[in-house]
């Protein structure tokens, strides 16, 4: 796995999940639970990460999708 977006704004997570699993790529979220224990601190974000394989097709959806400035450099 790797990682390629993180944050802790829900409606984004959830958007990006919804458009990467549209385009036949399975994600996964590391950290939820943690972000959701510690509340709106910001302190943990939450972690979208794709397989190796699909980090680079993630990467150019993402981005032509105008969604490039959320992704991990």
């Amino acid at each position: 796995m790797r990682e390629l977006v993180t944050s802790n704004d829900p409606v984004l997570l959830n958007y990006l999940q919804v458009l990467l699993n549209d385009a036949g790529i399975e994600v996964s979220v590391f950290d939820g639970n943690m972000s959701a224990v510690q509340g709106m601190l910001g302190a943990v974000q939450q972690r979208l990460a794709v397989a190796e394989e699909d980090w680079a097709q993630a990467r150019r959806l993402l981005g032509e999708a105008g969604l490039g400035q959320w992704l991990v450099q």
